[in-house]
């Protein structure tokens, strides 16, 4: 079987498996959707999902936010992380206010110009508050993607790039969830499930066979 081959099979089987993938962070427009993502770095979707309501619901703008301090807006977010989310997401709010009229910017390159906003965060926010084909990638899907040999890369930056390279454009929005929600119930990161996975057969990783042995556990 070629690689080309193998990886359509990927995908085509991961697009059976996770039909309808859509983000688990809780948002309504481009601003909550910022917001959110920054605060979902070195935290959960479920985390996050407990404070933005009431965060969005005190500041509902860019505007708002902007206004105001990150003194004023840590104890809204202090369960997500660090301080310097609070710092950040004022920070990215003044900076949206004076730059881009207070809209969210729909660039990559100028959403990474924000505080706090890398290159995965910015590709989250372009895929699913303004639809542009983007491959945002975080440590399930640079874990999941490598191990499959989608990529084959030490970096984040690479990985991007190498699926990009074999996944069709129109598929990206949707392949980052399929391999975000493989990465979380199956594909994990210290006791993967080999055994209950539906691309055991197709997956290069050559340890799954060790990992395999302790496959029923969950973490």
């Amino acid at each position: 079987m070629s690689v080309q081959t193998r990886n359509a099979r990927i995908l085509a089987v991961l697009a059976a498996t996770y039909p309808d993938v859509r983000p688990e962070l809780h948002f309504t427009n481009p601003y909550e959707t910022l917001i959110a993502t920054m605060l979902s770095a070195q935290s959960t979707d479920k985390q996050v999902n407990a404070v933005s309501p009431k965060l969005f619901r005190d500041f509902p703008t860019v505007q708002a936010l902007a206004e105001s301090t990150p003194e004023a807006v840590y104890p809204y977010v202090k369960s997500c992380g660090f301080a310097s989310k609070a710092t950040n997401i004022v920070l990215a709010s003044r900076q949206i206010m004076e730059k881009y009229g207070g809209q969210v910017p729909d660039t990559l390159e100028k959403l990474i110009t924000l505080p706090g906003v890398g290159r995965k965060t910015a590709n989250v926010v372009l895929a699913n508050a303004f639809q542009v084909p983007a491959m945002a990638v975080d440590t399930h899907v640079f874990r999941v993607s490598n191990r499959l040999g989608l990529a084959n890369a030490t970096t984040v930056e690479k990985t991007e790039q190498q699926l990009m390279d074999v996944i069709p454009r129109e598929d990206w929005n949707k392949a980052h969830h399929w391999l975000i929600f493989h990465g979380r119930r199956v594909c994990k990161a210290r006791r993967p499930l080999c055994a209950q996975c539906p691309l055991c057969n197709l997956c290069p990783w050559d340890q799954k066979e060790v990992c395999g042995a302790s496959s029923s556990q969950s973490t």
